[in-house]
């Protein structure tokens, strides 16, 4: 692979994950704390549970990324899904942050010759770029099921996290007049 190529999978790979970041983020900055820890029904999760689960699988995929299996040996995956009553939001939020601050820091070192080397999940072998797309798939679905509850949950008080209902021509009409500047 092209190392410009590379590079330029490595940003956008960057720029994704920092997006779904933030979008959690803003989501889940619109919820109360009981609105945070709220399931819709017992087969659901709350956005307290997905975080959870989302932090385990980051610890577990980007710890020694390069090196060891991405199922890492000490990872209770089951558990991730149980929130116990003294949990606090600080606390997930917390798993939250650590989380990405474990993806980021084993791809921001990342060059184009690190793309097509092989790395273990489940002991099945993917290259770094599958292993990546495979990562950024399953937090994007996450992602979208904390916004998702939190627009459940909040309704009429829900902050749009991107163009208002009614609002697509008035964006394009801006985005067209940047475009020919």
């Amino acid at each position: 692979m092209p190392d410009d190529l590379g590079a330029h999978v490595l940003r956008t790979t960057l720029k994704e994950f920092r997006q779904l970041k933030t979008l959690g983020d803003k989501a889940m900055a619109q919820l109360g704390d009981q609105e945070f820890f709220t399931a819709l029904d017992p087969e659901s999760n709350s956005t307290a549970v997905i975080v959870k689960h989302m932090a385990g699988n980051m610890r577990s995929r980007w710890t020694d990324f390069l090196a060891s299996d991405g199922e890492k040996p000490d990872r209770h995956r089951d558990d991730e899904f149980v929130v116990g009553p003294q949990t606090t939001r600080a606390e997930v939020m917390r798993w939250w942050e650590d989380g990405w601050r474990v993806t980021f820091g084993a791809i921001e070192p990342l060059g184009p010759g690190d793309l097509m080397r092989t790395v273990l999940i489940r002991h099945e072998p993917h290259t770094v770029v599958e292993a990546i797309a495979r990562q950024l798939w399953h937090y994007g679905e996450h992602v979208g099921q904390i916004i998702f509850l939190a627009k459940h949950l909040r309704s009429g008080e829900w902050r749009t996290l991107s163009i208002p209902r009614g609002k697509s021509e008035e964006f394009n009409r801006i985005m067209r007049e940047r475009g020919s500047r």
